[in-house]
């Protein structure tokens, strides 16, 4: 089910609605495009009610101090993996309950008219995937899965809900604020007796399927979506600065391929200064217009 309802704008950076002659300028590109590659970022789901980290004013960097966990960190220590646990768990139901907007339907109809030839989100939150969207790569994984660092084996984070219920049946917390990524705001006092469970399989490490701060996206993938790449002509960048760059390297290399780019999204990017259109404006408002 999609959620019809207003787009949640409280975590969006204000910008002025879209201009007709940009309007005009993108609807050019993407007819020009026949075989059109798109990169999603954060920008995309703070119309879902999701914030991203790096946005002007609303971001989780520019409201907070806090940072989210590093990858060698969740690895090596067992009390940031209960601090991480903790607070996914009493996010979780929020989280997974976001649903996708307007920007995530008209891909997926994009997809299904033959004009969008691979999609690559940076995001973990499946909203693409409730959209329906299916000739796609996460390239930094997905919350809604988990696996064992040990031996692999992989559970549904639905499933995993149900075990920390069962080994924490009256711990309670109340949450002060959301972060990206399915996490909320806890005290160290909150999170002190949290249990977390291990893997059912061999009794090891849990983690989320997703590319923490500080990991790698595997060469596997990056190959795979570098290849995707080269059998599109042209490069929509939707609701993401380009920061990272594990996303940032796909559009180098479609500069080097000489492929048209645009970019969508309310503020500067890396890309600005090589991107063919540079768009200023809410993916949910602007993307609908095109056809």
């Amino acid at each position: 089910s999609v959620s019809r309802a207003s787009p949640n704008l409280t975590f969006v950076p204000a910008c002025l609605p879209p201009d007709p002659v940009e309007v005009e300028e993108l609807q050019h590109f993407v007819s020009n495009s026949k075989r059109l590659f798109v990169m999603t970022g954060a920008g995309i789901s703070t119309e879902s009610g999701i914030p991203d980290y790096r946005s002007e004013g609303v971001g989780l960097y520019a409201r907070t101090d806090r940072r989210p966990v590093q990858h060698a960190e969740f690895v090596r220590s067992a009390s940031a993996r209960q601090r991480y646990w903790a607070r996914n768990f009493v996010g979780w139901p929020q989280f997974s309950s976001h649903q996708p907007n307007k920007a995530h339907l008209v891909l997926r109809d994009w997809e299904k008219l033959g004009k969008l030839h691979w999609l690559v989100t940076q995001n973990v939150d499946a909203l693409h995937t409730k959209a329906g969207s299916q000739r796609m790569t996460e390239l930094h994984g997905c919350t809604h899965r988990v696996f064992c660092l040990a031996c692999g084996d992989q559970i549904l984070r639905s499933e995993l809900q149900e075990h920390f219920e069962a080994l924490n049946p009256t711990w309670k917390a109340e949450a002060f604020g959301v972060a990206p990524d399915g996490d909320v705001f806890l005290t160290d006092e909150q999170v002190r007796n949290f249990q977390v469970p291990a893997c059912r399989k061999c009794g090891g490490i849990l983690k989320p399927d997703v590319t923490f701060f500080g990991d790698t996206v595997s060469q596997e993938k990056v190959s795979f979506v570098h290849q995707r790449l080269a059998e599109s002509d042209s490069m929509l960048v939707a609701g993401s600065s380009m920061q990272v760059y594990s996303g940032y390297r796909f559009a180098l290399a479609a500069r080097e391929k000489k492929l048209p780019i645009a970019v969508l999204n309310i503020g500067p990017t890396r890309l600005d200064h090589f991107a063919s259109l540079k768009l200023n404006s809410r993916c949910g408002e602007l993307l609908p217009l095109i056809v």
